[in-house]
């Protein structure tokens, strides 16, 4: 690399670091209010916090990378051409596309990172957040429970009187199971505590000094029915292990096509499938590759916006290279529910943005680095003011503020 290339590179690097640590932390800041209260009140709660933000920081890595790419060329290069630097590359003979190189292998080397992220790293980790999701709000739940209040874990809804978190223990407890057609349970106990299993990962339930009522059925008056046989019990020592009996094993990975990986996606579309699961495995498949391949438009749509006339530096450029990356997200989001539906196949729905952004970020750099025609954003940002000034002249009021005068 020249010392041009490091320039370059360390004029666009600022911008790019402020924006990727910025965007990537208001995105975690959004979910980890809601991890925060699902894990509050659990043990270890704020271990589980940051491995669930950990899980999800793949996700949103696939969003902050190209946001931090695009604002940072576009700070970058609008920098340059503030200070007149580029007119003095130019002057020396250094080209706007000789300046361009160094970030067009930036953003080459963010696709091949990104084929790993949006390929293999992102299917694993969100697997592992909905494992994980799964198990906190299905096995821990009495880590949740709270001293007066009624909770539910499982088929089992208890309420306690004192509760000691710090030692796994509680005192009186009301604890009601409901077997369905066969009935329910009602148990009291004195006192009681949590043990950790090592097969199972539900804790397992111990009370003391307590009182059983089993009934084997349900009394229905209107029917007429003899009343359900019932039995009562005393005991000094209980155990049961607590949340649902199906929580030990999370769901295989693969069920959404989103856990899949590229190759596993590439497969599976091979395979016999239902025409839904089908459009569904192509959709989640050509989206992922759209994703990759935008990371090198980037570089050729920016770089036009950011660079203009030292003199005229028109702030609308910003908002309308955002507005039309924005756009373009939403229109494969939109495009990819498209084909999932059977509404637009493949191409239609979701490379055809992608080849509407190529023809125009490729003609517009071409344009501002290989000729001396104006650009045409300019063009129409003149014939704006120029009719917004004349219908202004036009305006009552402005003829009663003359009069005024």
């Amino acid at each position: 690399m020249t010392i041009v290339d490091r320039y370059i590179l360390q004029q666009v690097g600022r911008p790019l670091t402020v924006a990727f640590i910025i965007g990537l932390l208001m995105l975690l800041a959004e979910r980890f209010v809601r991890i925060l209260d699902l894990t509050l009140g659990k043990k270890g709660s704020l271990s589980l916090v940051f491995e669930m933000l950990g899980y999800l920081a793949p996700h949103y890595l696939g969003l902050a990378i190209p946001a931090a790419i695009f604002i940072g060329l576009l700070f970058g290069f609008n920098q340059l051409s503030r200070n007149a630097e580029i007119e003095a590359f130019l002057a020396a003979g250094i080209s706007l596309h000789r300046l361009a190189r160094p970030v067009i292998l930036l953003a080459f080397i963010a696709s091949l990172l990104a084929v790993y992220i949006f390929g293999w790293l992102q299917p694993y980790t969100r697997y592992a957040y909905r494992a994980l999701k799964y198990a906190v709000q299905n096995v821990d739940v009495f880590y949740l429970a709270e001293e007066g209040v009624f909770m539910t874990a499982g088929k089992r809804t208890f309420i306690i009187d004192k509760l000691d978190r710090k030692n796994q223990r509680f005192q009186r407890i009301f604890l009601f199971a409901d077997n369905g057609n066969d009935g329910g349970e009602t148990i009291t106990a004195r006192s009681g505590f949590l043990v950790q299993q090592q097969a199972d990962p539900r804790p397992l339930l111990v009370l003391e000094n307590g009182h059983r009522l089993r009934v084997f059925g349900w009394p229905y008056s209107a029917s007429g029915q003899a009343l359900p046989k019932f039995e009562t019990s005393r005991f000094d020592h209980a155990e049961t292990a607590i949340g649902r009996e199906n929580a030990a094993a999370f769901r295989p990975r693969g069920a959404d096509g989103r856990e899949l990986t590229l190759t596993e996606l590439y497969a599976a579309m091979g395979q016999k499938q239902s025409p839904r699961k089908l459009r569904s495995l192509q959709a989640e498949f050509h989206k992922r590759l759209v994703s990759i391949l935008t990371l090198l438009l980037l570089p050729l749509l920016a770089i036009p916006f950011a660079v203009g006339q030292r003199r005229q530096q028109r702030a609308y450029r910003f908002a309308v290279a955002l507005a039309i990356l924005v756009f373009y997200h939403e229109a494969v989001q939109q495009g990819s529910i498209a084909v999932k539906s059977g509404v637009l196949g493949v191409w239609t729905g979701i490379w055809l943005p992608w080849f509407l952004l190529a023809v125009f970020s490729l003609a517009r750099y071409y344009r501002i680095c290989f000729t001396l025609r104006r650009d045409i954003f300019e063009s129409f940002y003149d014939l704006a003011s120029r009719i917004g000034g004349r219908l202004g002249r036009l305006a009552p009021w402005r003829g009663k503020r003359e009069e005024r005068t």
